[in-house]
């Protein structure tokens, strides 16, 4: 497998305030790679140390396998999650202005926004001040300072905070087309269903240590509980469930059904999902039958409180 980023052990400590004790993540070339923790976990300080922002107090990190320098910040694109703007320029002018830092020339520069402009229909944008703004608008135009010098790794801290349903869903849409064509992503955000949706890799930061770092079906495999969310309309009801209960460990569930059948959850010890299924089968019609895979959420939770 090969990797965009390598952090070996790194620390970050401000006075006696441990930010990050010993962390080291991978993440592998071409993936949207899903940085979590709870708030005051180390993520923040682990992005500014990528960013070059802050340096680490011990420890290396590696940037397509050569240890980060001060030239890698034309390969790194970052949305902060605290928006860095200037209120009384000009969306143009900024643009052109933080390009350029970036180490675009004005011509490339001015190409790249107009394709961006253009993509996101904000043409009539570029001679309004950012104050003028609103703040999902302002979100736009930072993100496409942000990605309009095409970095190879592109690191977004809450890239969606600030904006409407229909706009996230552009935005979202934008990370995934950029990461098609081979953007690898670091994405922190506590928007667990963003996640589930567009992370390949997680790793999840509490009290400045790693707990969980991996491919995020193997991590899910991992906190399966071999759990069965089943529905079945029987006869009598009270009697399938007691007799359920000698064989399994239930509890009652609920889930969207236009039928008023029995909805429970049945864990497996050593029965197999087959076993169940032809059990149920036998005792009534089988209107749902599904495992319960843990969500990100649910191991999110599970771990911080652990």
């Amino acid at each position: 497998m090969s990797t965009i980023l390598e952090v070996h052990n790194v620390v970050k400590q401000y006075g006696d305030y441990t930010a990050l004790n010993g962390v080291s993540l991978t993440i592998p070339k071409g993936s949207i790679y899903g940085l979590l923790g709870p708030n005051g976990a180390g993520k923040t300080s682990l992005i500014r140390i990528i960013n070059q922002i802050t340096m680490p107090d011990k420890g290396e990190v590696f940037l397509d396998g050569e240890l980060l320098n001060p030239e890698d910040v034309q390969y790194i694109g970052y949305m902060p999650e605290e928006r860095g703007l200037y209120k009384s320029m000009k969306v143009g002018e900024q643009c052109l202005y933080l390009a350029q830092l970036k180490g675009l020339s004005k011509a490339e520069a001015k190409k790249q926004l107009k394709y961006w402009f253009e993509r996101l229909e904000i043409q009539g944008w570029w001679d309004k001040k950012i104050q003028e703004l609103s703040k999902g608008m302002a979100q736009k135009i930072q993100f496409v300072v942000t990605v309009l010098h095409q970095p190879k790794l592109l690191i977004l801290d809450e890239p969606f905070s600030g904006f409407d349903p229909v706009n996230a869903n552009l935005i979202k849409d934008e990370i995934i087309e950029l990461n098609k064509k081979g953007t690898s992503v670091i994405f922190s955000t506590h928007r667990m269903e963003s996640v589930e949706e567009m992370c390949d890799y997680i790793a999840l930061i509490h009290k400045s240590n790693k707990l969980i770092e991996g491919k995020l079906t193997d991590v899910k495999k991992q906190y399966r509980t071999n759990s069965y969310e089943v529905g079945i309309l029987c006869e009598d009801n009270e009697k399938l469930q007691n007799e359920l209960q000698q064989k399994f460990k239930i509890a009652p569930t609920n889930f969207k059904s236009l039928n008023e059948e029995l909805k429970l959850e049945i864990q497996l010890e050593t029965a197999s999902q087959n076993d169940l299924l032809q059990l149920l089968m036998q005792r009534g019609q089988v209107t749902h039958f599904m495992e319960k895979i843990p969500s990100v959420n649910d191991i999110f939770i599970k771990t911080v409180t652990d």
